[in-house]
């Protein structure tokens, strides 16, 4: 066996270059970079190459833990297990809704610089809408002065269907009758539970009526939505796998025709893809929205009953089972059937 010995001046050499300071803050600042767009598997094998990236892997752990929400919601929305060694679940998140085509390959999640939109890949920061340019406000303030109505503004309490200002309204995000647009405002959570697996909960006392999130993800046509039920499907049958693919229907004022929502949050959505399911209809009503302007509607929540902190949010599924060997439901409510509502998409 023939052994190849480095000569020692180069030894020295390559030794003055690992030990200089400044090779080494580079490496840091381009380590910190590139670890924040890697999975979970990525990132344990990054930090087992050497001390530095371990230091920094957990870095970006620990800010992964801290908002779930990859710093697009203005309020951090943290993770918590004590049932396994999952720290946080993993996904790609959107405030709204977007069309498959934006699904990102990477999304950046863990930065130093998190608080900075641009460094972690905002999608679907705007809703996806058909925009119609005609029929929107021409107001200012929208009727917040109390003295003058909207025509946009016709939510009355909690109702199937209520309209907001829009994209082609003259007001501004702020205005008061965009209450659904403004991200999550509500201190929230994600829990490991151990039947059901990861839960909303309460991170602060919520009053019955509150605006809580709308249920974000890829809006897909009905072909597609189809064809990715039965692929969860065959997945859910091994275990260890469930969807967020969410189908709502809208039936129209005349009575004759439908209009189907298919909201997939499997790959990419927000805080909502965790909201579970409960027989007794949950704590959270939904409430479509249409916003002046926009074709499609969206899909949002608000607190049914008052809420104390810490308390699940649950709504219901539905009412239609199919498939009496479906999922098993964990909702644990007097009223519970045993599974998970089902039927053919």
């Amino acid at each position: 066996m023939t052994t190849i010995r480095e000569p020692a001046q180069q030894k020295r050499q390559r030794q003055q270059e690992n030990d200089n300071p400044n090779n080494s803050s580079l490496f840091f600042r381009c380590a910190d970079l590139l670890l924040p767009w890697l999975t979970p598997t990525e990132l344990a094998n990054a930090s087992l190459t050497c001390k530095t990236l371990n230091h920094i892997a957990k870095s970006v752990t620990a800010r992964r833990c801290s908002d779930a929400s990859r710093s697009l919601e203005k309020l951090p929305i943290p993770c918590s297990n004590s049932v396994d060694d999952q720290l946080y679940p993993y996904f790609f998140y959107t405030p709204s809704q977007i069309p498959p085509s934006q699904f990102p390959q990477r999304q950046s999640w863990g930065s130093i610089s998190a608080a900075d939109p641009s460094s972690t890949g905002r999608f679907g920061v705007e809703w996806v809408s058909l925009v119609d340019e005609s029929g929107g406000c021409d107001c200012e303030r929208c009727g917040d002065d109390g003295h003058y109505r909207c025509p946009c503004l016709r939510f009355d309490g909690l109702e199937d269907l209520v309209s907001e200002c829009g994209p082609s309204c003259g007001c501004e995000l702020e205005c008061g009758n965009r209450l659904t647009q403004r991200e999550v405002s509500v201190l929230l959570k994600i829990v490991k539970d151990s039947k059901k697996g990861w839960c909303v909960c309460s991170a602060q006392s919520i009053s019955k009526g509150q605006f809580i999130c709308e249920y974000a993800g890829e809006l897909l046509i009905t072909n597609e939505a189809r064809k990715r039920h039965q692929e969860y499907d065959k997945l859910a049958s091994g275990g260890g796998f469930s969807s967020a693919l969410l189908v709502v229907r809208e039936h129209l004022p005349s009575g004759k025709a439908c209009l189907r929502l298919n909201i997939d949050a499997t790959r990419m959505g927000n805080v909502a893809r965790f909201i579970n399911h409960s027989c007794d209809g949950g704590n959270l009503s939904t409430v479509l929205v249409r916003s002046s302007g926009s074709l499609l509607p969206r899909l949002t929540f608000f607190a049914s009953k008052n809420i104390k902190e810490n308390e699940e949010l649950t709504f219901s599924y539905g009412g239609v089972r199919l498939r009496r060997n479906g999922s098993p439901c964990f909702c644990g409510s007097s009223s519970c059937f045993g599974w998970l509502p089902s039927e053919d998409t």
